[in-house]
């Protein structure tokens, strides 16, 4: 018997075949050639377990299908059906607006004629919204701790209380921060418990700060104490210490709007005398990633002049969105900005919404049905509370979420109690037929 392997096609005759001219030009010719050899050797293996040799168009069938993962989007967009509106893994907030154009005067007086300053648009736009002094932008809310610790505690020590140590998504400790940006932290009072001697027994020659920090994705019930910031205020004043607020949600509207507890919003904190107020700009305040320190002059002209500042500064895309965002707040129509679009979307309109849908997928073959459902804004921002929602739900599990996530678009969707839940909370109204369509090409027909 002759050796079976000797009926493999080799590389020049797959790449003879038709179709691959298409996939060289669109793909390149090194690329091309690389995924008909992994074909082949995919091939040589099923061989050696008895199979029978492909064809060269076989053979070319699979680079192709392998060439076309490849080049799918590295960041696809997908519909939100989870229930969550600032959805870490999706991007947080949704985007506002869109991607900056290729050029636009970054850092170019217009005026002049000469250079520019990159930051200039979007920090008089803070401190006109928040009514602060000064204002800075970096990369995202961690960066704006480093670069606030570096700049002014470095070598120093920084007050927290026990019960503010966070730890958030990615692995953020706030002791792990402060190592990073230079700072002792000092430990006051207990996890449930402190007390503004606590805070007043450590402060001394050495402290640059207190640092108040917002407690993300847990709340603390029961036998509890905590400092109000106005004393805080009136103590780090008498001692000659200023007094930060790490917001992190971004919280600048009142939340009752949207049905949801008040927390003291940026400007709020601003007004009752911390220093500076650190937030994030893809969370409550519903722009692209970035971390934002609005305060006083004092707190904020050494965070410029900080040689980090430039290896944490923005692009012109987080810049460009984060001025467009702060465009529809100075305007007044929060609705404008999609996260506030998606909270204003009411009980009503969500099941009407919710039955048209299910009524689609029917008429598809499926047996879809509508329920009343509870969202939740995520992020870290408002972690005990949720939001009415409607839903649409498909009979199904775990192999039918990932028919749906593997689908065009993808699908995000829960399962709940053998239901796939399709939550309408984070989907916009103009990608209901989308969401149909690509739910019901995902799960075919009757089940």
């Amino acid at each position: 018997m002759g050796n079976p392997l000797a009926a493999l096609p080799a590389v020049h005759r797959v790449l003879a075949v038709a179709t691959m001219a298409r996939e060289r030009a669109r793909h390149g010719s090194a690329a091309v050639r690389q995924a008909v050899r992994e074909a082949l050797d995919g091939a040589r293996a099923r061989i050696a377990r008895g199979e029978p040799a492909p064809t060269p168009d076989e053979v070319a069938a699979e680079a192709q299908a392998a060439l076309a993962v490849r080049a799918a989007a590295a960041y696809p967009e997908v519909l939100n059906a989870t229930g969550v509106v600032i959805h870490t893994n999706l991007g947080r907030a949704p985007r506002p607006g869109a991607a900056a154009p290729g050029y636009l005067a970054l850092e170019y007086d217009l005026g002049g004629g000469g250079r520019g300053e990159r930051l200039g648009p979007v920090t008089e736009r803070l401190t006109r919204y928040l009514g602060c002094e000064a204002a800075t932008v970096v990369t995202n809310n961690a960066a704006a701790l480093v670069l606030l610790l570096a700049a002014h505690a470095a070598g120093r020590e920084v007050v927290v209380s026990r019960g503010e140590l966070i730890e958030i998504g990615g692995s953020f400790r706030l002791p792990e921060i402060m190592t990073a940006g230079g700072a002792r932290l000092v430990e006051v009072g207990c996890t449930n418990r402190t007390h503004l001697d606590d805070y007043a027994r450590v402060i001394g020659d050495a402290t640059a700060g207190i640092l108040v920090v917002h407690r993300s994705n847990f709340t603390l019930d029961g036998f509890v104490a905590a400092v109000g910031l106005p004393d805080l205020v009136e103590l780090g004043r008498s001692h000659g210490v200023p007094v930060w607020v790490d917001q992190g949600s971004g919280c600048h509207l009142d939340l009752v709007r949207w049905g949801l507890r008040p927390e003291p919003t940026v400007r709020q904190l601003l007004a009752a005398g911390a220093d500076a107020v650190l937030f994030s700009g893809d969370k409550l305040f519903g722009g692209p990633q970035a971390g934002i320190v609005a305060g006083s002059r004092t707190a904020v002209a050494p965070l410029r002049r900080h040689p980090l500042r430039r290896a944490l500064r923005p692009d012109k895309c987080a810049l460009a969105g984060l001025a467009a965002t702060l465009d529809c707040y100075l305007a007044e129509r929060p609705e404008d900005v999609p996260l506030y679009r998606l909270l204003a979307a009411g009980d009503g309109a969500l099941r009407r919404r919710a039955r048209g849908i299910a009524g689609r997928l029917r008429h598809a073959g499926l047996a879809a049905g509508v329920a009343a459902t509870r969202a939740v804004l995520g992020g870290g921002t408002t972690p005990d509370q949720t939001l009415p929602s409607w839903a649409v739900t498909i009979p199904g599990g775990a192999a039918e979420a990932a028919l749906l996530r593997r689908g065009g678009p993808p699908v995000i969707g829960r399962v709940e109690e053998g239901r796939v839940v399709l939550d309408l909370r984070a989907v916009f109204p103009e990608q209901d037929r989308l969401l149909a369509a690509a739910v019901a090409a995902a799960l075919g027909g009757p089940r």
